[in-house]
């Protein structure tokens, strides 16, 4: 009996680890492509701004 709920502890526990490093990866995927996006965002404003300061439209 003993050796039954061993295995049925150990398989939860490996299930619960599981679906959280999953949940982990999901938030790190988000996290990577929120930053790729800022990064563009910042160095097209960067770009914009020197294009009004350096003369813009004449």
């Amino acid at each position: 009996m003993s050796m039954r709920l061993f295995i049925l502890s150990l398989v939860c526990f490996l299930a619960f680890c599981l679906g959280s490093c999953s949940v982990v990866e999901g938030i790190f995927k988000a996290g990577m492509v929120w930053g790729i996006l800022l990064v563009v965002g910042f160095i097209a404003l960067i770009i914009f701004i020197i294009a009004k300061v350096s003369g813009g439209r004449k």
